[in-house]
Formats: C-alpha cells, sequence, structure tokens
C-alpha cells in the first residue's frame, strides 16, 4: 500500500468517527450547544480540555519553534504550562460557581452593564479570530502534505471537516469529537517520539532519551546536538537568552493569556458541580503533562535529525566536527523525505554557489572560504514534528498515525474557538444586547450562521497568516492577556472594581496591544501594512509584540483601578454576588479553640 493510501486511511477514519460522534451527539437545545448540558464527567471534561488546549501550535509548531531557538523558546513550554495552573487555581472553579454559559455573560453581569458585556464579546471575537489564524494555518500545512495538495486546499478541507462537526454537534458534540482528538493526538506524537529516542540514544523514554547519550558519537545528546549546530554557524542549543527583560514578559504573557483565554474557560461550564471543574483540571493537566513532557525531546532529537542528514559525516565524528561540516550532500542524493516536502512548498533549495550541494547553515555566518554563498535550503519550521517519522525511517503507517493527529490536534481547538466566538455572537451579541426576546430556536440558528461565518473569515486569514503557527497563537494569548484575565481577576477577586473602569480597562489593555502589534505585524495582520520591521533593533525597551500581552494587562489593571477610585462602588447587590462567588455557601470565620 502505497503512503498516500496510508495517510488517507488513517486520517479518513478519524475523521469519520469525528462526524459520526457528531452526528450522535447533535445539540438539540442552546444548553446542549453551549455547555454540552452540563453534565459532562471530569474525566471525559480534563480529556477534551486536553485536546482543546493541545492546538496545532502544540502538536505541530511548538517542537519546531524549540527545534530552530533551543533554550530561548522554551518559554513556550514554560508560559503555556504555567498559565494553565493558573486558570485551573484562579479563575476555573469561581467562573463555573457563577454558572453561566459564556466568558462575556460573567463580565457583563459582574459588571453590571451591557456595555462591559459588548466590549468582552469584541475582546474575545479579536483574541479567538487571532488563535484560529493559526490552528487553520496549521491545519492547511498537515493537509497539504499528507494528502498532496497545496496549502490552500488543505486548508479549504479542514474548514469543511471542522464545519460539519462543530456546526452540527455544538460544545455537545465538540466535547466528544476531542477526547477522540486527544486519543489520536497523543498516541500519534509518542509513537514517533518513542521510536526515535530509541533510535538516537537507545532510550526509549524521550525526556530521558534527552538527557541519554547519543548512540552514534558516544556524546550526551544535546552535547552533540551543540557541537553540531555551532560548527554551522548557530548559536549553542542550549545557550541561554540575552534579552531577560522580553523573555519574563512573554512567558507572563503567555500565562496570563493562557488564563483569559475563553475557549479554554467555557469547558469548566460543562461539569456539574464546582468540585467537578477543580477535578476537571487536574485530569487534563495529566493529559497535557503527557504531551509537553515529550516535546523538549522530538525537538531536540528533529534539530540533530535535519543537520545530520545534511551533514551525514557529523553523526558519528567527534574529534573533526569542523572538517564533516564541509562536506554536506549533493542535492540530486538528497533523502525521500526532502523531496516529498518540497513538493509542498515548505522546503526549499536554490544552489547558490551552483556545486549541487546543499549548503544549510546560519547565513549570518561566514563560510566563504569553503565557497558558500549563502544558506541554500529553507525549512519551515512547522514540518518538523510532522516530517520526524519520515526523517528517522519510520514504517509508514507511523507516518500516516503522525498525519491524524497533527489534524485532530489543530481541528479540535479550532472547534473550541469557533464556538466561543458563535456564542458571544448569538448569546451575548444578539440574545445580550440585540434582541433579549429570542427564541431558543433562534438563538441556535444564530449561533450556528455566526459559527459558519467565523470558519470562513478563519479559512481566508488562515491562508495568510502573519507567522507560524505557534507565533499566530503567542499573539492571540498576548490580546486575552491584555484584555480579558485583568477584567475576570478584578471581577473575581476586587468588589470596588465598578462598570466604568473595567470597561475603561478592557479597551485601554486591547488598544495598546493591537497598535503595538499591528506597526509590527501589519495593521489588522494583512501583509505589508507595517509600520516598522519586525526585528529586535526596532521593538521598544527590546519587547517583541509576542510579549506586548503582558504590559497591555498592567495598562488595564493601571486603568481599571484608577477610574474606580474615582467614581461609586459598585451596588451591595454586586458586592454580595463577588463574595458570593468567592466564598462556599454558609461559611463562616475560622473560631479559635
Amino acid at each position: 500500500m502505497s503512503q498516500f493510501a496510508i495517510n488517507v486511511l488513517f486520517v479518513g477514519a478519524s475523521f469519520a468517527i469525528y462526524i459520526g460522534i457528531a452526528i450522535w451527539a447533535k445539540a438539540g437545545s442552546t444548553k446542549d450547544f453551549y455547555v454540552a448540558g452540563g453534565g459532562v464527567h471530569p474525566i471525559t471534561n480534563g480529556m477534551a480540555i486536553g485536546a482543546d488546549w493541545m492546538s496545532a501550535a502544540s502538536f505541530i509548531s511548538m517542537a519546531g519553534l524549540i527545534a530552530a531557538g533551543g533554550y530561548a523558546n522554551s518559554t513556550f513550554l514554560m508560559g503555556w504550562t504555567g498559565g494553565y495552573v493558573l486558570l485551573a487555581m484562579l479563575l476555573a472553579p469561581y467562573l463555573r460557581k457563577f454558572g453561566k454559559f459564556t466568558v462575556p455573560e460573567f463580565i457583563g453581569d459582574r459588571f453590571y452593564s451591557k456595555q462591559a458585556r459588548l466590549v468582552a464579546v469584541i475582546c474575545l471575537i479579536v483574541a479567538s479570530v487571532t488563535y484560529v489564524i493559526g490552528q487553520m494555518a496549521g491545519a492547511g500545512v498537515a493537509f497539504s502534505r499528507f494528502l498532496e495538495v497545496d496549502a490552500t486546499t488543505g486548508l479549504i478541507i479542514a474548514a469543511v471537516v471542522v464545519f460539519f462537526y462543530s456546526v452540527l454537534g455544538g460544545m455537545k458534540g465538540i466535547t466528544y469529537t476531542q477526547v477522540a482528538q486527544y486519543i489520536v493526538l497523543i498516541i500519534a506524537y509518542t509513537i514517533p517520539a518513542i521510536f526515535i529516542s530509541l533510535e538516537l540514544t537507545g532510550n526509549p523514554v524521550p525526556p530521558l532519551g534527552l538527557f541519554s547519550e547519543h548512540g552514534e558519537s558516544g556524546m550526551p545528546l544535546l552535547a552533540k546536538l551543540n557541537e553540531v549546530v555551532t560548527a554551522l554557524g548557530f548559536n549553542e542549543y542550549t545557550a541561554d537568552v540575552d534579552n531577560k527583560l522580553n523573555m519574563v514578559l512573554f512567558t507572563l504573557s503567555l500565562m496570563i493569556g493562557t488564563a483569559g483565554l475563553p475557549h479554554v474557560i467555557i469547558r469548566f461550564f460543562t461539569v456539574p458541580k464546582v468540585a467537578d471543574a477543580r477535578w476537571s483540571a487536574g485530569w487534563a493537566l495529566v493529559f497535557i503533562g503527557l504531551l509537553y513532557l515529550t516535546a523538549p525531546a522530538v525537538a531536540s532529537m528533529a534539530r540533530l535529525n535535519l543537520a545530520t542528514t545534511i551533514y551525514p559525516d557529523m553523526a558519528g565524528q567527534v574529534e573533526n566536527v569542523e572538517e564533516a561540516a564541509t562536506n554536506p550532500i549533493l542535492y540530486e542524493n538528497r533523502p525521500e523525505w526532502v523531496r516529498t516536502w518540497e513538493e509542498t512548498g515548505l522546503i526549499t533549495f536554490e544552489d547558490r554557489n551552483d556545486d549541487g550541494r546543499i549548503q544549510f547553515y546560519n547565513n549570518s555566518a561566514d563560510f566563504s572560504d569553503r565557497g558558500w554563498e549563502g544558506n541554500e535550503l529553507s525549512v519551515n519550521n512547522d514540518i518538523l514534528v510532522l516530517a520526524n517519522p519520515e526523517i528517522a525511517n519510520l514504517p509508514g503507517w507511523v507516518i500516516g498515525l503522525i498525519a491524524a493527529g497533527g489534524l485532530a490536534a489543530a481541528l479540535s481547538t479550532a472547534a473550541g474557538l469557533l464556538l466561543a466566538i458563535s456564542s458571544a455572537i448569538s448569546h451575548d451579541l444578539i440574545k445580550g444586547s440585540i434582541n433579549p426576546n429570542i427564541s431558543e430556536k433562534g438563538e441556535l440558528l444564530a449561533a450556528r450562521i455566526s459559527m459558519t461565518v467565523a470558519i470562513i473569515v478563519a479559512t481566508y486569514l488562515g491562508a495568510n497568516p502573519p507567522g507560524f503557527a505557534a507565533q499566530v497563537v503567542a499573539l492571540a494569548f498576548g490580546i486575552a492577556a491584555a484584555s480579558l484575565f485583568p477584567a475576570l481577576m478584578m471581577g473575581i477577586f476586587s468588589k470596588r472594581v465598578n462598570n466604568v473602569g473595567a470597561v475603561a480597562g478592557m479597551l485601554s489593555g486591547l488598544g495598546f496591544t493591537l497598535v503595538y502589534i499591528f506597526v509590527y505585524k501589519g495593521w489588522l495582520f494583512i501583509p505589508g501594512t507595517n509600520n516598522l520591521p519586525d526585528t529586535p533593533e526596532n521593538w521598544v525597551l527590546g519587547i517583541s509584540p509576542l510579549s506586548i500581552g503582558a504590559v497591555g494587562a498592567l495598562i488595564n489593571f493601571i486603568v481599571a483601578f484608577g477610574i474606580s477610585k474615582v467614581t461609586a462602588e459598585p451596588p451591595q447587590e454586586i458586592q454580595d454576588l463577588v463574595e458570593s462567588v468567592r466564598y462556599p455557601k454558609g461559611a463562616g470565620m475560622a473560631v479559635d479553640h
């Protein structure tokens, strides 16, 4: 059976399962559509949260970014993992106790203002649309390779599949689909990692293999990787970063953005009790940890495999590494996996010095003494995980499995985001502001129509993303960090912040963050409309657009507290509401015995 046929079999079978689940779990009411009826078991919900959480950015792009940047890009791991802990401890149980369908509904009720609810809808849509661009772009990358079509066609196929199981089933269909998708993606991620770890180090446990000896050279794996990349003019893989401020702000932006992202928060509304929300969070951490502990090993091994594929003499060389780095393979002898990925346009080769060999190195390094005239191989970061099984010559069924896993990761998160967008429009905007008397049937129809429009917009923007999948997702986290997270935190933990302060805080945080991002990334992410090149020398105080969300959040807090201080206190019933959300019913003061 050909590799294409195997890929179609694995991907087709997984899609049939997803669509079958959607038909079985078709939403018949708004409660089914928004919160899956409110009766999801904590373990089931934890697995669904894991799939919702581990998007194309986690599955496809995160390891690629770590592979490209080494320790410097480990901030993605630290920020996303730490942020989930914040979400589980500081927000999820309290929002579940509040008992509403959506994040804007909580903000609107807590800050006793339709304007606050409307601003929250705007913030949610901007963050979610930015996030879903990354998911659709990741799905397009996966489809383009494994179904042997161009990236745009792959994107359209992904959109059609998401349309069927999201629009039909709502949260009820998405929940059980995400359980299936988690099982697919975690198996798809770990099996190739085990094979590759065994092949390179002899250790079947990838996180342990990362700190084991490289089999061919006898050196520690990370030491061998440092040796190889420095010989090609790159920084050491384990080198520290110069700009600590940007690193701290980026990690913080990812953390608080995580805690403010609505598509994960609404999952905690699907369980019966507050205690179940806490258990869901615990189980989700277990399920997420399985992938996140494996990702650094996958990244490191992919980087080493890529380099030693182009420079095979470097794999076993210990003493004469510099000499081994002068002997790249002939282009005509390139491996089959390079030929395959060239067809997608995600690997490109340009023979600058017409010697018929592939020079792959840091373009800023000067190797003119070797007759090299510039790096000749461009490799998209988003392909490294997907290409890993082929690089390591693993069986065809493993390649088919990782195809299904990559698509499951992208589509599961895309579905959660699209549901958050549609519920914000139908429940918070239409029912909450425009037409409060709309029937349940009318609201359900509005939700499905708005989700369809959101899919179309996301597909269009996904065809021209402003960066790699994980970078686009980081922008979404920054937007959520600057707008929604402060409002949620102040809504739960401060009785003094009022409606005027909350609205002003959200608008100022969102406005500042978007302007800073658009200046470097292009207005509304339209290519060519940026005012300044997105390079470190142009950043204010060295702060990247990916890190600015933390500063936007600080501005949000300052504005909200400052304006609330000079305006009227919230009504007593709102202060009582905050008290009731934070403390268990019937709890009294501690007594000294």
